[in-house]
């Protein structure tokens, strides 16, 4: 018939889906200092990684679904700093060239 009930495993829950180290980086993300040194220090000794690599990581991470579930807050804004630094890079860009003819 089937296993007992005591003995399948539960269901996850919605946002159960993410990994130890996704979960860590978005609670790191939602206390973070804004100094970029002190911040760039604080990656290094909580996750043993460069600026460079976690926010690579971080980037894959608030577009995922589960991070969504996990703390929508959070990766919203996320997602809205992220848009905004890439819109003030194009808008920069555009001013360059615009200043070369």
């Amino acid at each position: 018939m089937g296993e007992p009930a005591s003995e399948r495993s539960p269901e996850p829950s919605p946002g159960s889906s993410l990994d130890e180290r996704a979960r860590r980086i978005l609670e790191f993300e939602a206390t973070a200092d804004a100094n970029p040194a002190a911040k760039a220090e604080a990656i290094r000794a909580a996750f043993d990684l460069s600026s460079a690599r976690y926010h690579r990581i971080l980037a894959e991470l608030i577009d995922s679904p589960a991070a969504l579930r996990h703390d929508p807050m959070l990766v919203k804004r996320l997602q809205r700093m992220r848009d905004a630094r890439a819109e003030a890079r194009a808008r920069r860009r555009i001013l360059s060239v615009g200043r070369l003819d």
